[in-house]
């Protein structure tokens, strides 16, 4: 991958730069010195079982951690400080798009789509009226919705699963964030949705950095060029994809991968 450059000539920040994060949630420690970074323009999996904090990551990186919690370290999107800043707070340089492991309940069930799909279509890029209706029909064509004006005048429950998550995934690439983070977007899929989904965040992260969750290693074989690899709320390996899949060095990441062989 070329290095990419900011304007003054130097190596852009990365998309995504987490160093020694550490939260506790009524007096239990769930992360314990986080610390990883996501390049520009580059695809990262944060693997884990159940339990092993990669939720409570990719809260502290969009802004949402639960009231009590308690944090420190840092994390920085795009060279921003943003922990510990709610997401609705936060300044157009520390902002990140995010995509719901539940998107029925990421979406408003009594506001139609298009009205939310528009909204960051107005706030971001200043488009309204029939513009904005436009740009928010190519979102859903490009998300492999092909019937954008039925979608556009649904609601959430009149909705597939899989429409659902392809509609999260459009509100998301509508922000034009730097940084796009999906927290389990195919748990609650069929393999055919799942493997869908997949191609359509593959397709429109080429010039977006991605942070993938999942509990599925062959998913974030699928998808990303590097893996992180979580356990009891630390890091326990990181590195490309293929070498960590062919050959991990520690014991859960091993399981992950012999769960994965054994359900393929």
């Amino acid at each position: 991958m070329a290095t990419v450059l900011d304007p003054s000539g130097g190596p852009s920040p990365a998309a995504l730069d987490v160093h020694d994060l550490v939260v506790d949630v009524g007096g239990a420690r769930l992360l314990d010195g986080i610390t990883f970074s996501v390049p520009p323009e580059s695809r990262t999996a944060l693997v884990g079982a159940s339990g092993s904090g990669k939720s409570m990551t990719a809260g502290a990186v969009v802004g949402r951690l639960p009231l009590t919690a308690t944090a420190t370290g840092s994390v920085r999107v795009a060279g921003t400080e943003v922990l510990g800043v709610p997401a609705a707070r936060r300044r157009a340089a520390g902002r990140v798009a995010a995509v719901a492991q539940d998107p029925l309940s990421a979406l408003n069930p009594l506001v139609p789509i298009g009205t939310q799909l528009t909204m960051p279509l107005r706030r971001r890029a200043g488009l309204r009226g029939s513009a904005a209706r436009a740009r928010a029909r190519e979102l859903l064509l490009s998300v492999g919705l092909d019937d954008p004006d039925r979608v556009l005048g649904s609601v959430a429950g009149e909705l597939s699963g899989g429409q659902r998550q392809r509609v999260c995934t459009a509100i998301a690439l509508a922000s034009e964030a730097s940084l796009l983070v999906a927290d389990e977007p195919t748990t609650a899929l069929d393999l055919v949705t799942q493997a869908q989904v997949v191609d359509v965040l593959r397709r429109h992260t080429r010039s977006t950095a991605l942070l993938f969750i999942t509990h599925d290693v062959a998913v974030a074989a699928a998808l990303c060029d590097r893996v992180v690899v979580l356990e009891h709320g630390r890091v326990v390996e990181q590195g490309p994809t293929t070498e960590l899949v062919s050959a991990p060095s520690s014991d859960h990441l091993r399981e992950l991968v012999c769960a994965a062989r054994a359900a393929a």
